[in-house]
């Protein structure tokens, strides 16, 4: 088939991903919106989370224009780096924009949708987590087809994923800090100090922790698979040139990409919940079990169209078992995360049983579950490494990684799922739905736990891998053959490496505290104005809870967001080229590592709380659930800040890596 053919039919899918956007819209959109009090609770939220992205978007804005002028000056091929540069932040950005919108849409309609049957609910909120995971992978596709056809230079497209991980690194890290400031606070004050419910409408705060579902869950997390989808296959098409020669490199990981999205829309037509009045935990059993199917066909699909596509372009199999190591390898990362932090099972259980015995052990027994649960996904993430590389050496790694984000869109449908399924139910608690509803909004948060921790467990996995494929774009591009681990230089470059993901989430995780500290003192000052009396004549203030956390968000990620890209240019301009290669080796695998453990612990935490909840070991109110609330307080920032803001770490100091290699060759000091 003439290349050029190929490219159009990519093409194609990827604007067919962006019908089937739309198609998805439409669904969500038809249904009814509920009573004046859900439209009123839902516009609250909707207003909330666009003030919060608009003002990022500003900042994004001013960080492009400085970034493109760097590439511009610095960069060849100028000026194509500094326009698929402010291409990827744009199409990032859109797909960030798109989500939340439909997302803050849904919530509403989510929760009226329950107040006939959990079947019809379901669908809403995964539809609507569905036009996340396909506005990902449409622009994706889209953005990296027509440069490549248009601009017919491959290499601009690693400005290309440059620019989404700004947007990621943004949207993040801010929206990290923005949700779970605001979470902590109104958990503190207001379960923990004042005794009422979660999602009670008394509570200045609880707008602001709605908000931040979005702007963190949906935004942030689709904003960074994103970076890593576009990241794979990027990187993919880089080393697939040394291989393959320009026209077979480029196209092939584009093909596959396409594959994926036509793979993933089957697999999403095939969730279909069937109705039927059912109790809670069948429902969440029923739940969990129809979103599986369609991963299930999805990833079928796949592996039998990537092994026609590859034998079809390259004709000989080595590379369709290396993309097949790395699907499998996140499918059983997905697996790991799951038995670590689902509430079915012993780990999150064990959590819930040491609550007994005071916050304290849970903090303790939460911290161990999630050092051990480091343990498959790295010797996966390892096992998928050696594999690929001793099939098709470098670019192996990379088309592995493409692999594992193979189906990304399947997953984000899931993953986005929960924030909205989240919404919904504090939205049937504020607007007095009734139990019932209440009941069938709790029975899809509790899958939409499941689909959160699978998501973030998935993307760390992803990103250790797609770092990886940047990791060798970097020595190719650079032009270095072996990184010498006796070299001053390196040494001095791992540890630098070793440390950043340490003091990075450590910046994140105070943003955090302070945040909380500025919406604790808020909310109480609002008790204290009402006379301690919020059961009557008392409105709450939720516009100033939300403002305070947007402010504080912005002005908190600023420190850390530098620090991943001034950190590789100081280092490769002062020591060179092998010190950034040491940095890069040091930030992944320490940046790995932490990262699961924060998410695993973090998640596990969050359902050993919502174990107790359903009535084991003392139920709500009990001491056991007061430790349990302190256990979760501790793990939101890790499981929802930190932890998933390793995942743009450690893939963004690589791309600055790649981007500017080139010039730290020339500059070796030592």
């Amino acid at each position: 088939m003439n290349n050029t053919v190929l490219q159009v039919l990519i093409l194609a899918v990827g604007v067919g991903a962006l019908i089937f956007v739309l198609f998805l819209v439409q669904r969500v959109l038809r249904e009814k919106e509920g009573t004046p009090a859900v439209r009123d609770i839902s516009k609250k939220i909707r207003i909330g989370a666009t003030v919060f992205l608009r003002r990022e978007f500003q900042m994004l804005a001013v960080f492009t224009v400085v970034m493109c002028v760097i590439l511009v000056l610095f960069v060849p091929p100028r000026p194509m780096s500094a326009i698929a540069y402010l291409l990827g932040t744009i199409a990032a950005g859109a797909a960030a924009f798109i989500g939340m919108f439909i997302g803050t849409r849904a919530n509403g309609r989510t929760a009226t949708a329950a107040a006939k049957s959990w079947d019809q609910a379901m669908k809403i909120a995964y539809s609507a987590g569905a036009v996340m995971g396909f506005s990902v992978v449409g622009l994706g596709l889209l953005g990296l087809t027509v440069l490549v056809l248009i601009l017919n230079d491959y290499h601009v497209t690693l400005s290309f994923a440059f620019g989404a991980s700004a947007v990621a690194l943004f949207l993040r890290v801010g929206g990290g800090i923005f949700t779970k400031s605001a979470d902590v606070g109104a958990d503190l004050v207001g379960k923990v100090e004042t005794g009422i419910p979660e999602d009670d409408p008394r509570n200045p705060a609880v707008i602001a922790d709605n908000v931040g579902d979005n702007v963190g869950d949906i935004a942030g997390m689709g904003s960074d698979l994103f970076e890593s989808y576009v990241s794979a296959i990027a990187a993919s098409m880089v080393l697939g040139v040394a291989v393959l020669g320009e026209d077979l490199g480029t196209s092939l990981p584009l093909a596959l990409a396409a594959a994926g999205i036509v793979a993933s829309i089957i697999g999403v037509l095939i969730v279909r919940p069937k109705p039927g009045n059912f109790g809670f935990a069948e429902q969440v059993a029923k739940a969990h079990k129809t979103m599986n199917a369609g991963v299930y066909v999805g990833n079928a699909l796949m592996i039998v169209a990537g092994y026609f596509i590859v034998q079809f372009l390259v004709g000989e199999l080595a590379l369709f078992w290396a993309l097949f190591s790395g699907l499998l390898a996140g499918f059983l990362i997905s697996l790991s995360t799951q038995y670590y932090t689902s509430a079915d099972h012993k780990p999150a259980q064990r959590i819930a049983r040491s609550a007994e015995s005071g916050a304290g052990v849970t903090i303790i027994d939460g911290l161990g579950v999630g050092m051990m649960s480091t343990v498959f996904p790295v010797l996966l993430v390892v096992g998928a490494t050696i594999a690929s590389y001793a099939l098709a050496d470098l670019f192996g790694i990379a088309i592995a990684a493409l692999g594992m984000l193979i189906n990304i869109a399947l997953l984000l449908s899931m993953d986005c799922y929960g924030p909205i399924a989240d919404n919904a139910a504090g939205i049937a608690e504020m607007a007095d739905m009734g139990e019932d509803v209440r009941e069938r909004c709790e029975a899809l948060d509790a899958v939409g736990n499941t689909t959160a921790a699978l998501g973030k467990g998935f993307s760390v996995g992803s990103a250790a891998l797609a770092a990886l494929a940047w990791v060798a774009t970097y020595f190719q591009v650079a032009g270095i053959e072996v990184a010498d681990i006796a070299s001053v230089p390196v040494i001095a470059g791992v540890f630098l490496g070793g440390l950043l993901p340490f003091v990075f989430s450590a910046l994140a995780m105070n943003g955090v505290g302070l945040g909380a500290f500025e919406i604790v003192a808020e909310v109480r000052r609002q008790f204290k104005a009402a006379g301690g009396n919020i059961d009557t004549n008392f409105k709450p203030d939720y516009v100033r809870c939300v403002d305070i956390a947007t402010k504080h968000a912005l002005k908190s990620m600023m420190l850390p967001g530098l620090l991943v890209l001034v950190v590789p240019l100081v280092l490769g301009f002062t020591l060179g080229g092998e010190a950034v290669a040491g940095l890069l080796i040091g930030s992944l695998v320490t940046g790995f590592l932490l990262a699961i453990m924060m998410a695993n612990s973090g998640g596990a935490w969050d359902n050993a709380k919502k174990f107790i909840e359903a009535g084991n070991y003392g139920g709500k109110g009990s001491d056991a659930h007061k430790a349990s609330v302190v256990g979760d307080t501790v793990g939101d920032p890790f499981k929802d800040t930190a932890g998933p803001a390793l995942n743009i770490l450690i893939k963004l100091v690589g791309k600055v890596a790649v981007i500017f290699g080139p010039i730290f060759v020339a500059l070796v000091v030592l």
